[in-house]
Parts: C-alpha cells; structure tokens; sequence
C-alpha cells in the first residue's frame, strides 16, 4: 500500500506560516492526502487547483488548515482535504489526528480562499 497526495510547494508554505503563525510548538504543513489505500501502481493525483478555505483548532494540540481540491474539499474517503498545520507531539497528538478534529469539532471558512501551489506525489 502506498499514501499519494500532494506536497505543499515550498513558497506557498513560507506564505501560508506568515498568515497563520503555528499555534503548537511542532509545524507540520508538508502535504495534502489524496489515498490512503494506493497500491504502488496507482497514478499520483493530477495537478490541480488548490486553495486554502478553513481554519480549525481543537484546543488541545491540533490545528488543521482546509483545502479545496478543483473546487471541492471532500476526499474520496469522505474526509476533509486539508493539510496538518501545527501539533503539539509532547501532548501525544499525530498528524492523522487531523481527521478526526475536522469530523468533530468542524473547522472555519476563511472569508477569501488562499490559492496555494501542489505537486502531486507520493507520500
């Protein structure tokens, strides 16, 4: 099994840090999950269009910023796009957390969306 996706284009994550400075200690901000399940053999995602529209901070450790694919931020797994933000590791908190907190706690719609450059990869 293999994880594709996309990686965070170093510009777009310098310029994203100036806009939202990391709330926990650990920065994360490296990529956007597309499959979870891939088999090696399974193409990358294309390039697509991206851009930031939400924000979402549990409180406790994990801070999530959402992302619309081509105009839509659903993932084919039902999950959310998004790219783990910040976390703190010393309280126990891991990036795949990030899911979770989308799913239960909601996130915040920015009022302009952030267009943001991805290269589609393996992760």
């Amino acid at each position: 099994m293999a994880v594709t996706g996309w990686k965070l284009d170093r510009a777009s994550r310098e310029f994203l840090v100036d806009i939202f400075p990391p709330r926990w200690r650990d920065l994360v901000a490296d990529h956007i999950t597309f499959d979870t399940q891939a088999s090696l053999s399974d193409p990358v995602p294309p390039k697509s269009e991206a851009a930031v529209i939400g924000h979402a901070d549990d409180g406790d450790g994990l801070e999530a910023l959402v992302v619309s694919i081509a105009g839509n931020c659903s993932r084919p797994d039902g999950s959310i796009f998004h790219i783990t933000w910040s976390l703190d590791r010393d309280r126990g908190r891991r990036a795949i957390e990030s899911n979770a907190v989308l799913a239960h706690h909601g996130w915040h719609p920015l009022a302009v969306p952030i267009a943001i450059e991805l290269t589609p990869a393996r992760l």
